[in-house]
């Protein structure tokens, strides 16, 4: 799952970028409030943690721009004033939770999860599905024809890519901005060992190969005879 941070203090923004992608999960950290909500707008986002005092624009104006033009991802607001006045604020902006400064990680990690299982709409599916290969983002679980598989956080950062946009090649480049945060480097070899690691744990013993490699473009997950 895709998370953004808009927080202007950079030890509490690396603070939580570093905690919740040892949780699992795909971040983005953006420091001021008008290049967040461009974020916001542009891309695709499971979760917005939003500070209130940002440089730019602060969070109130960012989720009132957001919702106005219909993104209704979740957001969870961050905050160093403990007014009631503000968290009902926020809340009747939109927001889904609101949480003081100082918090502990584990605290806003509880409420992160929370909120995502609640989903975007109350409704939304938490599991992506190919043929017979499930992976629950929830529980960060993953099965084919019923049987589980053990991946690391890379593994399923790079799964979990390769599903949600299943049937699209997917460069190297665009995988390794993604999945590892980096600008990609043709002399390293990284996401071709991912890949065939992934590969060895979902594809091997199966008789259906759902990871296919694009010569000279890229990588697909998809169904054979989909195309």
């Amino acid at each position: 799952m895709k998370i953004l941070i808009i927080e202007d203090e950079p030890k509490t923004g690396d603070y939580l970028r570093q905690g919740l992608r040892e949780a699992g999960f795909s971040v983005e950290l953006v420091a001021n409030g008008t290049d967040g909500l461009h974020h916001a707008m542009e891309g695709e986002y499971d979760l917005l943690i939003l500070d209130v005092m940002l440089p730019g624009m602060d969070g109130w104006r960012v989720l009132q721009s957001l919702r106005r033009h219909g993104r209704h991802m979740p957001v969870l607001f961050l905050t160093a004033r403990d007014q009631v006045e503000d968290r009902v604020k926020g809340l009747e902006l939109g927001a889904d939770d609101y949480l003081v400064k100082p918090f502990s990680f584990a605290e806003l990690l509880a409420r992160v999860r929370t909120i995502l299982r609640r989903g975007r709409t109350g409704t939304e599916s938490t599991t992506l599905q190919v043929a017979d290969l499930e992976l629950d983002l929830l529980r960060r679980r993953v099965n084919r024809a019923n049987k589980r598989i053990d991946l690391t956080a890379k593994e399923f950062g790079l799964l979990e890519l390769l599903m949600r946009r299943q049937g699209e090649v997917l460069p190297r480049s665009l995988i390794a901005s993604q999945v590892w945060d980096m600008n990609f480097d043709s002399d390293t070899n990284v996401i071709e060992v991912a890949v065939r690691r992934l590969r060895a744990k979902v594809d091997d013993g199966f008789d259906v190969k759902l990871i296919q490699t694009v010569r000279g473009m890229g990588y697909v997950l998809e169904e054979p005879g989909a195309r």
